[in-house]
């Protein structure tokens, strides 16, 4: 085999038509004509004497061989980002991008607090954040499209490091007036009395919900259910009834008193895990690598907020002030 023939452009277009599943498509990404991708994948073919692609009516998907290909381009696309961004570093330019991907219950507190106070210290780093479900975010790291991950996660993940990984017991969220945002604990069976809302059933949340009331024959009917976990935190602080989550979540809104977090005591609420992940085998660029130092010193639970706010006042409050409407 000719060495040259693993040359960037060659597969820089085969990793875009592994990313679009076909040609035609990677051809409006790249700017390129179609033919001349189709030039490139064949000899990529003929030099390595195997079939890169299954050809389908819908479209190219990678082989055995493809993707052993793609995971090699992955990293070598990776490692040019790091060389450069390590070559302006040594040139004493304060400049880098940390690209990142969550899940949506680190996008809306922790994230945006993260970000704000490292760049407190590092002006000059940018920052993209790629907001999905548990699974999307890892597959964003696998993929090279995340430096980092941030997620909920109840099992190991291929090609994955896991640089932190904590346990995120599932609370339940009341307003500071609710009846029951005195109590220290409470149980799956004593909120059947009270409004619930609840996740979809996609969400790492609400399976482990449903598994814990499953093996106690609980039953509950969810008032409000929505794919958006935002919209069901805000309605348990406006005093709706009672939402699901973890004190990551909602961290610097229990120390605004703006939600109460009561831990769950029944067994299997917290068998969810906090996951900071990276591509593994995957050397990461100095900003990435100070900003997951950063953030590994932050998410365990009961560290003080990175951005300290005086907590909202208590008393002689006027109506407008007593419940915010948005976290």
């Amino acid at each position: 085999m000719n060495p040259r023939v693993l040359q960037e452009t060659a597969l820089r277009y085969f990793l875009e038509v592994v990313r679009c599943g076909s040609i035609s498509e990677a051809s409006g990404k790249l700017n390129v004509a179609p033919s001349a991708i189709s030039r490139q994948i064949a000899r990529l073919e003929s030099e390595l004497d195997t079939l890169l692609f299954e050809r389908r009516a819908r479209g190219m998907v990678p082989s055995a061989a493809g993707e052993l290909l793609a995971v090699h381009a992955r990293h070598m696309q990776l490692e040019a980002d790091r060389i450069g961004s390590e070559i302006l570093a040594l040139r004493g330019l304060q400049r880098g991008k940390v690209r990142l991907a969550s899940s949506e219950g680190f996008a809306v507190d922790f994230l945006p607090a993260a970000i704000a106070a490292f760049r407190k210290r590092y002006s000059g780093i940018h920052f993209h954040l790629m907001v999905g479900s548990p699974a999307q975010a890892t597959r964003h790291v696998r993929e090279g499209n995340a430096d980092i991950g941030i997620t909920f996660s109840l099992k190991p993940e291929a090609d994955i490091t896991v640089a932190l990984r904590q346990p995120a017991p599932i609370m339940a969220l009341v307003s500071p007036d609710h009846e029951l945002a005195t109590k220290k604990h409470i149980t799956l069976a004593q909120l059947q009395r009270y409004p619930l809302a609840l996740p979809s059933p996609e969400t790492t949340l609400r399976q482990l919900f449903d598994i814990c009331c499953s093996r106690q024959n609980l039953a509950f009917e969810s008032i409000f259910s929505s794919d958006y976990t935002e919209a069901l935190i805000n309605f348990a602080m406006l005093g709706g009834g009672v939402a699901l989550a973890g004190e990551i979540s909602v961290r610097y809104r229990i120390y605004q008193q703006r939600v109460v977090a009561i831990p769950i005591r029944d067994q299997g609420m917290d068998s969810r895990f906090i996951e900071v992940q990276t591509l593994a085998k995957r050397t990461l660029p100095s900003a990435t690598q100070a900003f997951l130092a950063f953030i590994k010193e932050h998410i365990p639970a009961g560290k003080l907020p990175l951005l300290p706010t005086p907590p909202m006042p208590t008393a002689d409050r006027t109506p407008s002030q007593s419940t915010p409407g948005r976290g």
